[in-house]
């Protein structure tokens, strides 16, 4: 090697030391000047795509760049996690995603190809969500009542639909089952919109759905609301009641939050953090996200990562009393 070819290298080693700990790319331009992409690791119609699609647009506008939203579905979540993962850790390509995949498949799968503790660095916590148990219009299960009044007069023949093994809405069938003595099948789909879709037309009579997915079918009349599995009524929707009136330890939410591969500069976070903070600020997004029944209580990083090592010492007592468990 020549003493020039020496010097360049030298010299490009030292720029990227210096686009590293100041958030700059390699042709030192500040972040971002290119669009980031969002990953969500479920399909289409589930909580955190929805919530992805509203924020999106003022998300890019807070930083100055174009917001791409990928559905990365697959294994409950673990292949748009891992995806994330492993990227670059150069804040451009981000995963929303929510806490059924981030806390419970840990738990769920032998092997989820990540550790979400130590492959993700906590951005921004923006809501949490009820899930809400339905039925077709025209159904004979109205009410919980009717639900579990059925189930114990037939055991393991009355049937529920959720977005896939180990996600909560699985998980709160089985939670059901344990709180009111009753013996409900789970019938598993790849998602939420297929298992509502099949609510709708009639081929399972109830479902476990999150409220932002299922709401606007519940307000058209297309759906029936049994009851909600947060621990009070949701703001969206108060005439639903909850399934903890009546069980008081049959409770469980989903939570949406953004993560960051591990190893993205410190500067580059605090960007993203600041431009969600203006981003919530907005009353539009605000107003948009709580129509999707999301509770918008602030969490800070700190606590996010706190709250994700709770969760995930709460889901793995859940899974192992379920007797769920995937490779």
């Amino acid at each position: 090697m020549t003493i020039t070819a020496v010097m360049r290298w030298k010299i490009s080693v030292a720029i990227a030391i210096i686009c590293i700990f100041t958030g700059l790319d390699a042709l030192g331009q500040p972040y971002p000047s290119k669009p980031i992409t969002i990953v969500v690791p479920q399909a289409a119609a589930g909580t955190n795509d929805i919530v992805a699609r509203i924020i999106a647009p003022s998300m890019g506008d807070a930083l100055g760049t174009s917001i791409v939203v990928e559905n990365k579905p697959g294994a409950g979540g673990n292949i748009g996690t891992q995806i994330v993962a492993r990227s670059a850790k150069d804040g451009y390509t981000l995963l929303l995603t929510i806490n059924s995949a981030q806390a419970i498949n840990p738990a769920l799968y032998k092997n989820p190809g990540f550790d979400p503790i130590n492959d993700f660095v906590p951005l921004y916590y923006i809501g949490a969500t009820p899930y809400v148990l339905v039925s077709p219009p025209g159904s004979p299960y109205k009410t919980l009542a009717d639900v579990v009044s059925a189930a114990k007069k037939k055991p393991g023949e009355l049937s529920y639909a959720s977005a896939g093994n180990g996600t909560i809405s699985h998980l709160l069938g089985a939670m059901l089952n344990t709180s009111a003595g009753i013996e409900m099948q789970h019938i598993p789909y790849k998602g939420v919109a297929p298992a509502i879709n099949d609510v709708l037309g009639g081929q399972v009579p109830l479902a476990f759905a999150s409220l932002p997915s299922a709401l606007n079918y519940i307000k058209a009349g297309k759906l029936q609301a049994i009851a909600i599995s947060s621990a009070k009524r949701s703001s969206a929707a108060p005439d639903i009641p909850t399934i903890a009136e009546t069980y008081p330890d049959c409770v469980g939410e989903v939570w949406v939050a953004i993560f960051a591969p591990i190893g993205v500069n410190a500067d580059i976070v605090k960007k993203i953090q600041s431009a969600m903070d203006k981003m919530m600020a907005r009353p539009d997004v605000r107003e948009k996200l709580m129509a999707q029944g999301l509770d918008l209580s602030p969490v800070p990083p700190v606590k996010l990562a706190a709250l994700l090592k709770d969760e995930l010492a709460k889901w793995v007592k859940i899974v192992k009393a379920s007797g769920a468990q995937l490779d």
